[in-house]
């Protein structure tokens, strides 16, 4: 590619493209522009091990992260919100023994339904994130793929990279998901709590 694509024309996606000014170096597509960014050699780029550093001016957040990152607290006041179980005993050859099945309410299917959308949910939503930081100019992001393994690794990742790509930006994400992990772990264990007390308050076990 060597000009802009023409109206109608569909442009290719972000990558290394020979510099139309004819540098006879490859200058950075993101997709819709050109970033104004030389490779200092191809075999760098290819590598991974080189990435030039985004315009002050680049976004590095957008309104995909955020949701990423408040996944976990919204799962988590969900199953607080839906999910009280009534603990059960059952007889079990003269001993009383709490029944496992009573957890099985109509909040817990709820909640594990809506949380198995919500992990779905943000593994797209890291998809799209990566398509907008390769548009930002950052060359080889964090892959999207990570968040199916777990969407903390993503974020951390994510970050590392962008703060490479934009010194002195890119870090809020993950302070905020630290924030997040705490008041999720919070509610987690009020809510264990209340559980536990209704089981030791009705039936003194």
């Amino acid at each position: 590619m060597t000009e802009r694509p023409a109206a109608g024309q569909v442009p290719p996606g972000p990558g290394w493209y020979p510099d139309p000014a004819g540098s006879g170096r490859s200058l950075w597509w993101n997709g819709t522009n050109w970033s104004g960014y030389l490779a200092p050699s191809q075999p760098a780029v290819a590598s991974g091990r080189w990435r030039p550093l985004i315009s002050p001016q680049a976004p590095v957040y957008n309104a995909l992260v955020w949701p990423i990152v408040a996944a976990p607290l919204a799962a988590v006041l969900l199953q607080a919100a839906v999910w009280n179980p009534v603990p059960r005993f059952v007889y079990i050859q003269g001993v009383r023994t709490l029944d496992p099945f009573s957890i099985y309410t109509p909040g817990y299917f709820i909640s594990a339904g809506v949380g198995l959308l919500v992990y779905a949910g943000t593994v797209v939503a890291a998809y799209f994130d990566w398509k907008k930081l390769q548009q930002a100019g950052v060359v080889l992001p964090f892959h999207w793929a990570w968040a199916f393994l777990n969407l903390i690794v993503y974020v951390i990742g994510r970050s590392v990279i962008v703060r490479k790509v934009a010194p002195g930006r890119g870090l809020d994400p993950v302070w905020t998901l630290i924030g997040v992990v705490i008041v999720t772990s919070v509610i987690s264990i009020a809510h264990a709590s209340s559980i536990f007390q209704s089981i030791s308050g009705i039936y003194g076990y």
